[in-house]
């Protein structure tokens, strides 16, 4: 088996590093030594948008993805939406963004190129407060999980606070789906708390091809 290669580094929010690798056609990227997403396993991904555009098909829906990861998520987002949506894509760090308009770009069939995308440079946090009725669907992949956290920062999205902006930014009738690496029963009971119907979602990190099990929490608005 030929050995990882490192083809870019760039700094991580709240301090360490990013580090983009690839074997052959295999791409990865880590922090500090630990796997944050790799091209192998990306079927959950898909499902996290399968289930979040459940049914936007048939008006001018406005989806966030927080976290744009390998560009699986928002490939697989734009597939079921019509030619007139918005997808608003919010990711921190800028070299992951020039990572998918580069190197990474064909993995997902180069979705940042699609008319209907717009990347912010922005923690997913300052635009969910910003908005207030505006988005169809909210996907989160921005940590491994609820108390998985990428940052420190970001703790305050999956407690009562984080939840209350996303209610307030989703449009009547609107979903969130947060993606994670395993189950946590107790941001599913703080999901229900903060009004939303609550669903908890296990699927194959591979999607068809198996592999472990991650956890999709989906909250729907009233």
């Amino acid at each position: 088996m030929k050995p990882w290669k490192v083809i870019d580094r760039a700094p991580a929010p709240g301090g360490g590093e990013l580090v983009l690798h690839q074997r052959d056609e295999e791409f990865a990227i880590r922090v500090n030594g630990r796997e944050l997403m790799s091209s192998r396993q990306h079927g959950s991904e898909e499902k996290m948008a399968e289930v979040a555009c459940e049914g936007l098909g048939g008006k001018r829906p406005r989806v966030l993805v927080g976290g744009l990861g390998l560009g699986y998520t928002v490939r697989a987002t734009l597939e079921r939406l019509p030619p007139n949506a918005e997808v608003v894509v919010s990711e921190l760090v800028p070299a992951v963004v020039a990572w998918n308009q580069g190197v990474l770009g064909p993995l997902a069939g180069r979705p940042l190129d699609d008319p209907r995308v717009k990347v912010e440079t922005r923690d997913v946090g300052e635009l969910l407060r910003q908005a207030e009725g505006h988005y169809d669907a909210v996907l989160l992949d921005v940590d491994n999980g609820p108390e998985a956290l990428t940052q420190e920062e970001n703790r305050w999205l999956y407690g009562e606070r984080g939840l209350a902006s996303i209610r307030r930014a989703l449009k009547p009738r609107g979903v969130v789906v947060v993606w994670s690496a395993s189950p946590d029963r107790a941001f599913a009971t703080r999901l229900k708390r903060a009004g939303f119907a609550t669903e908890v979602v296990e699927t194959p990190a591979r999607g068809k091809g198996g592999g472990p099990l991650h956890t999709l929490f989906v909250g729907r608005s009233g």
